[in-house]
């Protein structure tokens, strides 16, 4: 009933498209991280123009649907600036344009969980506010937080399987692409669904792990 072994001649084209998924997680995850950190900043700040502006960008990213954020980006941006954007440049920036406005709110609660008496301690001893907030306060916000960044980078694995919509020869769009040539949608769709259950599985173990490290001083 099930011939799994159909899908042996394809197994090297899986390896590739495994690796266009982790890279793609990787980079998405990174660009969502450094812009959510300073959106977090722009929020909890008290610039009239900025912070109105950041919180409006929040609830843009976080009110409509990713998927049309996607297409937004990759079909729009030749239209409107000129230049072709790939396929996965464009996953890449949707992805972490959107991760950006969850992982701030995460990181806008962790740094405000820190206690008050360290930023007054820090202000009577004259310390720079830029190295206070790097050196201090962000890594005890991403220790608050881990558990929420953690999910998200396993949101965002999950996730970039819609890239395969634009052409992007992710895991997904290996499978599309095997069913359509073998007529075996089961076996190539059931492959692709254990990857990603394995490399959400590793993930979180990874996570648990450092979650672990990183409240040893709890």
């Amino acid at each position: 009933m099930f011939k799994f072994s159909v899908l042996t001649p394809y197994l090297p084209l899986l390896e590739s498209a495994v690796w266009v998924t982790l890279k793609f997680t990787f980079f998405s995850t990174f660009l969502g991280f450094i812009g959510g950190f300073i959106l977090a900043l722009i929020t909890i700040s008290k610039n009239r123009i900025l912070a109105p502006l950041a919180r409006f960008y929040i609830s843009v990213f976080r009110g409509t649907p990713l998927l049309v954020q996607l297409m937004l980006i990759y079909f729009a941006t030749p239209q409107l600036t000129g230049y072709t954007i790939s396929a996965l440049q464009a996953g890449v920036l949707s992805f972490g344009l959107n991760s950006a406005a969850y992982i701030s709110e995460a990181l806008r609660g962790g740094i405000l969980s820190v206690d008050k008496g360290q930023w007054e301690a820090a202000l009577s001893l004259g310390v720079p506010k830029h190295r206070f907030i790097l050196d201090v306060i962000l890594p005890q916000a991403v220790k608050n937080t881990f558990p929420a960044l953690i999910n998200e980078s396993i949101a965002l694995l999950k996730d970039s399987s819609l890239v395969s919509v634009i052409g992007v020869a992710d895991t997904l769009r290996w499978a599309d692409l095997i069913q359509a040539k073998t007529f075996r949608a089961f076996e190539a769709f059931i492959v692709a669904a254990a990857v990603y259950y394995v490399l959400v599985m590793i993930l979180t173990f990874i996570g648990a792990y450092f979650e672990k490290k990183v409240r040893i001083s709890d």
